[in-house]
């Protein structure tokens, strides 16, 4: 932090597993339906309904502890977090509290710097309230009882760039282990950030927490905001403008944190075990299931892409930014495609296609697109069957269409005319238009080939293949100078 303060900055982050019913009951764990339609007296706390563990998330739970090479205990225990709210029905979370089922772990940034996790922990979503209706508060319970993971770093972040990393790093995890969709947007993943300023050497100072910050680019302001508002008012010597200790929400639109409430010490919560949930026992047998189902994690591939494949670092982490697209490059090298080439024509034209008005395609499995017909397509360019130009054209249909590379060459006209007898027509015809150029050649000045070909390509309407146009235009260009 400029002016002689640093930041101490730990994140909490809330991540929704992706279980087809909720925690503690079977209602569907859907986003986006229409409001409280998937409660039952589970979920809205109604007495003398007990709660049942959902195995699966369990089991997406542990992946995650996995990912970020957490300690797994073999027991641990669920608690009543008590506290009202009008979208908390039972008048309390289940959570875990001084027993979580993982402890430890860490994340290694890009500069080697590692972000220590305190602790994971299971525990229930509660609903959503809405209050942009005046004076009147909406509640939809649709949300109350879904799972989460909430992973808990120590404070070892110290700026905005830092946390944004993190999270993007733990993003990647979590996707590439499938324990769940993490997007931002829908609110399954979401981070609460605690924040502090300091003079270097001093004891922590009194930390402020940022609730529910739900994407990158607010978590960054976010941070950037609070912790200037600390330092001025920490340097404006007025004890009474000095931070307290509250929850406080950021208000995206003019760019600043306000205060939400005062912010509970754990004792407000009054935490003890549920009483209607046994411990939850982890035994060997299915931590070892879960653990093969970890695939290899993003920065693991991205070694290996720039080892094995020889891609650049900005390649690789391009192409690990989503389980999807990494995925289709693996199927798609496997097939014997060149990886260099299938990560270009994967970074330009099939992302640009991503999200365009032409395709409506937000992600690859929008597109019908198969690794076969890329690994073909860049099979074709690499014998000169196809010019780069017309592979362009042929990826489009094949976006548009799912049919093969071949069908494209076809149905498009794509081949590259390789008769000599065609070409040297071609080149004549655009020597006879380009005495200078000529000239130049003539002259030693080889350079100028560039524009005959391209003269030629236009021509024949990008059917010549230049490799060949090139070679027919110095025999052309000798044969007259002889």
């Amino acid at each position: 932090m400029s002016r002689g303060w640093e930041t101490v900055i730990g994140l909490e982050v809330h991540c929704q597993l992706g279980t087809e019913t909720k925690l503690f009951c079977g209602c569907a764990s859907r986003f986006g339906d229409r409001p409280n339609t998937h409660t039952c007296p589970v979920c809205t706390g109604q007495p003398g309904a007990l709660p049942v563990l959902n195995e699966r998330a369990v089991a997406l739970a542990l992946r995650a502890a996995i990912a970020v090479d957490g300690a797994v205990a073999p027991v641990s225990i669920f608690s009543r977090k008590n506290y009202f709210y009008c979208d908390l029905p039972k008048g309390y979370q289940i959570s875990q509290y001084d027993r979580p089922y993982c402890e430890g772990g860490s994340i290694e940034l890009a500069s080697g710097k590692t972000i220590r996790l305190q602790r994971i922990h299971i525990e229930e979503d509660a609903g959503k309230a809405i209050h942009d209706r005046g004076s009147t508060t909406l509640v939809d319970l649709n949300r109350a009882g879904i799972p989460l993971i909430e992973s808990v770093t120590h404070a070892d972040i110290s700026s905005a760039d830092e946390a944004v990393e993190y999270l993007t790093r733990l993003k990647e995890i979590f996707e590439f282990a499938d324990v769940g969709d993490c997007d931002m947007e829908k609110g399954s993943l979401r981070c609460d950030v605690n924040i502090s300023v300091r003079r270097p050497g001093e004891p922590l100072r009194t930390k402020v927490e940022l609730k529910n910050l739900n994407s990158f680019r607010n978590v960054k302001a976010a941070i950037e905001y609070e912790q200037s508002r600390q330092v001025l008012a920490y340097e404006s010597g007025d004890e009474r403008a000095f931070p307290v200790q509250e929850t406080r929400l950021f208000d995206a639109e003019r760019g600043v944190t306000r205060t939400m409430r005062s912010k509970e010490d754990e004792h407000d919560y009054r935490y003890f075990p549920d009483p209607d949930l046994p411990p939850l026992v982890i035994d060997d047998a299915l931590l070892e299931r879960c653990r093969a189902e970890v695939p290899e994690l993003p920065e693991a591939r991205r070694r290996r892409y720039r080892s094995d494949h020889g891609l650049s670092e900005y390649d690789a982490e391009i192409l690990t930014g989503d389980p999807a697209l990494s995925d289709f490059f693996e199927a798609t090298v496997a097939l014997g495609a060149a990886p260099k080439q299938v990560a270009n024509w994967m970074q330009g034209e099939i992302l640009r296609a991503l999200g365009s008005e032409e395709f409506e395609a937000k992600t690859l499995a929008d597109l019908p697109l198969k690794p076969q017909a890329l690994a073909d397509l860049v099979r074709v360019i690499e014998s000169g069957t196809v010019h780069k130009s017309g592979g362009r054209k042929a990826l489009r249909w094949m976006m548009e269409t799912g049919r093969s590379t071949a069908e494209a060459v076809k149905e498009l006209g794509l081949e590259q005319v390789t008769d000599t007898g065609q070409l040297d027509a071609w080149c004549r015809e655009v020597i006879a238009q380009n005495e200078a150029a000529v000239a130049d050649i003539r002259a030693g000045k080889d350079k100028a080939i560039g524009a005959l070909v391209g003269g030629v390509m236009q021509a024949s309407k990008g059917a010549a293949n230049p490799k060949l146009v090139g070679e027919a235009l110095r025999r052309l260009i000798l044969e007259t100078d002889g």
